[in-house]
């Protein structure tokens, strides 16, 4: 019988999503006859203290059901490279480039894939006006590095932005302050390189923030998503074009947001989430 570790919680603001997404995890496997053995970072002091307890246990994989911090970010990752530990998802190479929103952002445009126009704020920077002006009304803000919709805020005005920049701030050093793109949010996912039915997220009040993603019957999942083949096919191009050049592997979700016109481009997710909510299930 093959054995394997879940990795579950940690210490990142997304701890209680991963939490409901590692249980949900290792009751798959354990029904489909795989002895699991959950293991949450946060018991542990330190990486040493964790890595020695996964050996310990000897797995033949490490399945990731981290979000956010160092579970996502690549720094875990690089630790189960470094000591020879076979693990789902993405390689820490991949993890460090999509964790960060904005080097993301830079990447999807190098891939000939629109993306909202931004602005990229480190932590004590001045925002500049002209570059707001170019932004526009209303504006996205959020955690450069973050996931599960935590620090995100939707503005509408120059009076909202200041106490959405402080709540950005909380979850990271630097922050992103980007268009919003009105219309429909859609989602990739991707499994071994080939991608898979596109998803449409419809909230039934205000837009996609923590709330409507966690909460039950508060948000509509059109799968197949409703578009044309053409469209289907561009942005599955799209997902399948920045998964790729990112050094994405395994499998992952790509979002989007469309106007009816265009796609834009706006986050990886190497480890998406495995609620009963979540998107890739």
């Amino acid at each position: 019988m093959h054995k394997i570790v879940v990795l579950l919680g940690g210490n990142s603001p997304e701890r209680e999503i991963s939490l409901i997404t590692g249980r949900n995890i290792a009751k798959q496997l354990t029904d489909n006859g795989y002895e699991t053995v959950a293991i949450d970072p946060a018991d542990y002091k330190n990486t040493n203290q964790l890595i020695d307890e996964i050996e310990k246990n000897s797995p033949d994989i490490i399945f990731n059901g981290l979000h956010g911090g160092d579970g996502e970010n690549g720094k875990l990752q690089a630790l189960f490279e470094m000591n020879g530990l076979k693990f789902t998802g993405s390689g820490s190479e991949a993890c460090m480039f999509t964790m960060n929103k904005y080097v993301s952002k830079l990447i999807a445009a190098d891939c000939e894939v629109p993306v909202p126009a931004h602005i990229y704020l480190h932590k004590g920077e001045k925002l500049s006006e002209s570059e707001l002006k170019k932004i526009g009304w209303p504006l996205i803000v959020k955690p450069n590095n973050a996931g599960s919709s935590v620090g995100i805020s939707l503005v509408d005005s120059l009076e909202m932005l200041k106490p959405a920049m402080s709540d950005a701030f909380k979850y990271d050093d630097s922050i992103l302050i980007e268009q919003y793109i009105p219309g429909r949010e859609l989602t990739v996912t991707i499994i071994d390189n080939i991608a898979r039915p596109v998803v449409e997220i419809k909230p039934k009040q205000g837009w996609y923030d923590y709330k409507n993603k966690y909460t039950s019957g508060n948000t509509e999942y059109i799968a197949p998503a409703e578009l044309t083949e053409k469209e289907v096919a561009l942005i599955q191009d799209y997902a399948l074009r920045i998964f790729k050049r990112t050094g994405c592997k395994a499998y992952g979700r790509v979002d989007f947001r469309y106007d009816g016109d265009k796609f834009y481009f706006l986050e990886v997710n190497t480890l998406p989430g495995m609620t009963e909510l979540s998107l890739t299930p």
